[in-house]
């Protein structure tokens, strides 16, 4: 379905909403989906209401000089974009989890209260099994967003070497994005880039040690966002 407004208490916090757990409207770097759906906003969103959206237009609008270039298809209304559904989230203690429903579905048993033994021990091997694969799915590794900025130690640092010395860094679970220069100031500017990770592999810590490393152009590092996917 799209967003459907952005002055409307429903379509802000369904917009909202859908952010709370992204950092683009689509895929993981700016596009021309963020460029119009940014544009269809007549004021900034309420942060205190809507933190998600506020922190996405935030984002978005240090892009601005660059809209013209980011990829995309500019002709695209924003309506183009967003979640599949209106339905807003439920308070979660107003809503059965899917543990309570999977212990409260009786999938095996009999209306009859009078079961002999042996449709009794065929029923208690059905849910043993049925246990059994449901604990033998693997879940999805865990992954984050994060907005890594690295400060060169001054305007006369190569930045262009800077940045392919950080993106040489491999390591399992990693996965470099899209990147800018920020000016910082007296001529300086820092390089901003945008990371995914694997929680169980990847350690922020060891990633900005191994970065600090070229000590020829790299003074520090900071972690300027992070959101889990």
């Amino acid at each position: 379905m799209g967003f459907t407004d952005f002055v409307s208490d429903t379509g802000l916090a369904l917009a909202n909403n859908y952010l709370s757990t992204r950092s683009y409207v689509v895929g993981h770097a700016p596009s021309q989906a963020d460029v119009v759906t940014f544009k269809a906003f007549s004021a900034t969103p309420d942060a205190a209401k809507y933190p998600h959206l506020a922190r996405w237009h935030k984002h978005i609008a240090s892009y601005e000089s660059e809209f013209a270039t980011l990829p995309g298809d500019p002709s695209q209304a924003f309506t183009a974009y967003g979640p599949e559904s209106t339905e807003l989230p439920v308070n979660p203690k107003d809503k059965p989890s899917a543990d309570d429903e999977d212990e409260d579905e009786d999938l095996f048993g009999s209306d009859s209260e009078e079961e002999d033994e042996a449709h009794k021990a065929e029923r208690e091997k059905n849910l043993a099994e049925y246990r059994k694969k449901k604990e033998g799915k693997t879940k999805p590794a865990a992954k984050s967003i994060v907005t890594l900025e690295v400060k060169p130690w001054d305007d006369e640092t190569n930045m262009q070497e800077l940045e392919a010395n950080v993106r040489a860094v491999e390591i399992d679970g990693l996965v470099w994005g899209a990147s800018k220069l920020v000016a910082v100031g007296f001529g300086i500017k820092k390089l901003q880039i945008n990371l995914v990770i694997e929680d169980d592999k990847v350690s922020l810590d060891d990633l900005q040690q191994q970065i600090e490393e070229d000590e020829d152009h790299v003074q520090s590092t900071d972690v300027a966002a992070m959101q889990k996917l």
